[in-house]
């Protein structure tokens, strides 16, 4: 699998990230200074009680200690509050002219559906986000099942996705690159398999993406990939997935219109090669036990004649 995708809290890549960040170190510094100073008071006192000798402190200055620590203490609290209301006031004020895209988290994948005021221009795909540098984009949280949680640790923090409920979070990336993602509310046996990807690009590649996202699917370029297809229309494939262009509509699992131009399946689990596809449609239970796809008995033919199929859907 490919280890060139950024998943870091550390390594801020757009303005969210970036205002969290100093809240972080803040945190940080103030935890590391408070644990020094417990210890040391700690071995003060154990090395105070193993000699016989020491005298018993005083009242006024135990008096003095406590109240310079609770008044320490309340200190530190109200910077954090004026810190913590600063940065939460500064990440929830969504900038003009975002993108939209609504996620719903499923049990374990991601939906992603890109609105636009001309329904033709509406698309839905999955697991992988691409956005443009530089434009804030705006996400409505849903999810189809249980409590799942967005998080791209290099752009933003969590925001839960609740059944029945909206939310919504923003970011905006500023550094073309790919963001690992994933879901950070334990939603289930697969939930360590629930990641995706989001690619930040400039303005002009995003709309050539967006556009050819847009198209239906490629005919097949040959016979091979003729029999694909319709090994997929004719098979329980198509109960669950949509292909644009073919008898496919199904949305109860990921569309695969453009699934050859992913860089993952089964939501960032194995690298998009022929084989790990192979291996997945034969027997996903293998590879994520409890995820909603059967295995599929097809024949060797049969088989290697969608996956000519599905490697073409670019």
């Amino acid at each position: 699998m490919t280890r060139d995708w950024l998943q870091s809290a550390l390594e801020a890549a757009g303005i969210q990230s970036a205002r969290l960040l100093p809240l972080w170190r803040f945190m940080w510094i103030v935890s590391i200074v408070v644990f020094v100073l417990v210890v040391a008071a700690a071995l003060w006192a154990v090395a105070r009680h193993r000699r016989d000798a020491a005298p018993p402190p005083s009242e006024r200055g135990m008096t003095r200690a406590i109240l310079g620590a609770t008044a320490l203490t309340i200190a530190t609290l109200f910077a954090f509050l004026v810190l913590d209301f600063s940065t939460g006031r500064a990440i929830t004020r969504v900038p003009h002219n975002p993108l939209v895209i609504r996620l719903t988290g499923h049990q374990w994948w991601w939906e992603v559906e890109y609105d636009d005021s001309i329904p033709q221009r509406h698309l839905r795909t999955a697991n992988e986000i691409h956005v443009p540098v530089g434009r804030p984009v705006l996400f409505q949280l849903e999810s189809g099942d249980v409590i799942h949680s967005f998080w791209v640790p290099s752009l933003a923090g969590k925001k839960d996705q609740i059944p029945g409920k909206e939310n919504s979070v923003w970011f905006q990336a500023d550094t073309a690159g790919i963001y690992r993602g994933q879901c950070a509310e334990f939603c289930g046996y697969q939930h360590a398999k629930m990641a995706l990807l989001v690619i930040a690009v400039p303005p002009d590649s995003f709309s050539k993406w967006y556009d050819s996202q847009l198209q239906p699917a490629a005919p097949p370029a040959d016979s091979i990939a003729a029999r694909g297809q319709s090994v997929f229309v004719s098979s329980a494939c198509v109960m669950c997935h949509t292909i644009e262009g073919t008898q496919a509509g199904s949305n109860v699992g990921p569309p695969l219109t453009h699934i050859a131009s992913r860089r993952t399946i089964a939501a960032g689990t194995l690298e998009n090669t022929r084989g790990n596809l192979a291996g997945w449609i034969v027997d996903p239970q293998r590879i994520k036990p409890g995820a909603n796809m059967p295995p599929n008995g097809l024949s060797s033919a049969d088989l290697n004649a969608l996956l000519t199929y599905l490697e073409g859907l670019r």
